[in-house]
Order: C-alpha cells, then structure tokens, then sequence
C-alpha cells in the first residue's frame, strides 16, 4: 500500500550493550495499550520506536450512490444526433445541387454582363439613330406668367413657346 523511503530493520546488538533503553521521562505505554498492528522497532540511526509494521484494515469500500443525470447532458445527448443528421443531410444536398449551383451562378454572371452591356449600349445607339436621321431639335424654352390680387383672388397666366 505505501512504499517507504527506506526499509525498516533491526540492528544486531553489540555484547557489550545493555539489554535496555533507559527509560522515557513520560509515561509508559503497558503491552496491553497497544493497539492491533504496532509494535516497537528499531530506526536505521538506532532509535526504536512504536510503528505500525502491517498495513491497517482497509476501510469499507464505498457503495456508489448513482446520481441523477443533469438537464444539460440529456439534451447534448438528444440534439447530437439530430445535428449531425442536418449537417449531414445538408452535405448531400449540396453535393446533389452543386451543378444546378454552378450553372446558376454562371447564368447570373451572363445577366450581369448583358445588363451592363444594355447600360452602355442603349445610349449609345439611340445618339447614333438621332445622328443618322439629321434630326436635333433644340430645346423648347416655356415661359409662364401668373398674376392674382388678393389673398384669394383668382390667377390669370400665359404660357408662351419660343
């Protein structure tokens, strides 16, 4: 379960060695009070030590509890298909209509042509029709007197032709 830093032994004791520790200032633990799995050993620099020498119980496994699914993933779910049914359904219409599209856009390209050919054209042709005929008339001027007295007098008026 854990892997330690180091391992964990227990030093053979020179002859000469007390068969003891002395004693800590505080309390002594009896053997009785020790709990399951801890037992006293000895640290690589000599110290020994409570530790626990085998790995605790695991705890129950925890049971999961199912949770609801959100609003928002159930109407992913629903519409991801639909969406790329259309897009898909629109990729097959575009490759079916594609030659009508092309044709389409050329045949527009042609009105746009003959538009502006009409647009200079028509002018042109109609100055040349009034060349060829020798005919210019020039421009008529119109004159207009209007004369009333009073506010609601009646007007009386002349249009001359030059």
């Amino acid at each position: 379960m854990h892997d330690t830093a180091y391992e964990i032994t227990t030093q053979p004791r020179p002859a000469d060695h007390p068969a003891y520790l002395p004693a800590p200032e505080g309390r002594v633990m009896l053997p009785s009070e020790i709990p399951p799995g801890v037992q006293m050993v000895t640290l690589p620099g000599g110290i020994r030590t409570l530790a626990y020498t085998q790995p605790t119980a695991p705890a129950a496994p925890l049971v999961p509890v199912s949770q609801p699914i959100p609003a928002w993933a159930k109407t992913t779910a629903l519409l991801t298909p639909t969406i790329g049914g259309g897009i898909a359904a629109a990729g097959i219409g575009l490759s079916y209509a594609a030659p009508g599209l092309i044709a389409m856009s050329q045949a527009l390209w042609s009105a746009v042509a003959l538009i502006a050919a009409a647009a200079i054209g028509v002018p042109l042709l109609l100055r040349l029709g009034r060349a060829a005929t020798g005919t210019s008339r020039g421009t008529t001027h119109i004159t207009q007197n209007i004369t009333a007295s009073g506010m609601f007098g009646k007007a009386n008026g002349a249009i001359n032709h030059r």
